[in-house]
């Protein structure tokens, strides 16, 4: 690979924020964030991941031009199950730099890692590059871009041209989460099961597990079993027989689904039960999904809970003036001019538990008729 002039990491970033103003759901965030990244730092193959900032399992994203069925299961086991690998995400979201190439974690020696070891090395691939995509102190998502075998590894600059990208393409994809919501019509109103054998193929897969599974946010290859459902397959498999793994994943349309599943020892297999998500289990996901300090989304919580501000400050052991000016950076942030409007943005559009009176389909959206 030819050596190419000095680039800005501040004018790739800037044009990815420009390239993602107008991206609304997250796997346009991820194609726009790599349509402007590749041209800059090159791969061969290039997946993006979105990922639960609860368990940090995959939950969709973009895999058109990742990598082949034939490796994920082993791969979602070292991810998910071993978690130990020198560039596994966990590990990755500990660090300060949101960007890492699998070259300079190792120090040259590619062999001492499984990953390349198991992964890359049978695809003829070298080197990877992994952006986290990290916003208000919580992963959102991430990109991994690898390089074929016999060409350049990732260089310094390569990694720093990426940390520049993962700001505002996790800022974005971040955003992304809090878009929709709106149901027009009616989905069923329970959940499927899918059993899973030890390879990921699908033993058995109920209608109303597939219409779910087919609502996912994911773009794959025709045929494939879902990313998100190898992952918590993966992580199940690592726990204690009958243990339950729980995760949430985002759809097409807006709404939200969760995931649950357990692996039984005696036949290898893992059952799954995936439908639409209680409005309790996503209140702590949107709030996160704004970039409130943790004094802002206590506040928040305690206003959706119809709390005085007076009642909020003796609460919270502060003087209600503390209280005001909490709550002005919590308008600011949500685009909001009052509580009332706080309250029909965040109980309204993203499903508080206290809806029960509220007419909703029953996966918590509200019906707009």
């Amino acid at each position: 690979m030819p050596p190419r002039r000095r680039r800005d990491p501040g004018r790739v970033a800037r044009e990815v924020q420009e390239n993602l103003v107008p991206a609304g759901n997250a796997i346009d965030v991820i194609n726009r964030a790599i349509d402007v990244l590749l041209p800059h730092v090159p791969a061969a193959i290039w997946c993006g991941v979105v990922v639960d900032p609860a368990t940090l399992l995959d939950t969709g994203g973009e895999h058109r031009s990742g990598f082949p069925a034939s490796v994920m299961p082993r791969l979602f086991e070292i991810e998910h199950g071993e978690q130990d690998d020198v560039d596994s995400l966990r590990r990755l979201v500990r660090r300060a730099e949101p960007a890492s190439a699998l070259s300079a974690s190792t120090a040259g020696q590619l062999h001492t890692s499984k990953y390349y070891r198991d992964i890359l090395r049978p695809l003829d691939l070298a080197d990877e590059l992994r952006v986290l995509l990290r916003d208000g102190g919580r992963t959102w998502g991430l990109l991994v871009m690898c390089r074929e075998e016999g060409t350049a590894g990732y260089s310094a600059q390569d990694v720093e041209i990426a940390a520049a990208v993962a700001v505002p393409a996790a800022a974005a994809l971040r955003k992304s989460l809090l878009t929709g919501g709106v149901d027009g019509g009616t989905v069923p109103d329970a959940p499927g099961v899918a059993v899973v054998n030890r390879d990921h193929s699908m033993a058995a897969l109920s209608p109303t597990a597939q219409h779910w599974l087919d609502r996912l946010a994911e773009n794959h290859e025709p045929g494939r079993t879902p990313h998100a459902v190898s992952a918590i397959v993966s992580h199940a498999r690592a726990g204690e027989p009958g243990a339950i793994a729980r995760s949430r994943a985002r759809t097409r349309d807006g709404g939200w689904v969760t995931l649950h599943a357990w692996h039984t020892s005696e036949t290898g297999q893992t059952t799954i039960s995936i439908g639409p998500a209680l409005p309790g289990e996503l209140a702590a996901l949107i709030l996160d999904a704004y970039p409130f300090t943790a004094r802002e989304r206590e506040i928040t919580q305690l206003v959706l809970l119809g709390r005085s501000t007076a009642e909020i400050a003796a609460a919270l052991y502060v003087s209600t003036h503390t209280v005001q000016d909490h709550l002005k950076a919590v308008f600011d942030k949500t685009g909001v001019r009052s509580r009332r409007d706080l309250v029909a943005d965040v109980f309204f559009q993203h499903y508080l538990p206290q809806l029960a009176s509220a007419r909703l389909t029953t996966d918590g959206r509200l019906l707009t008729q």
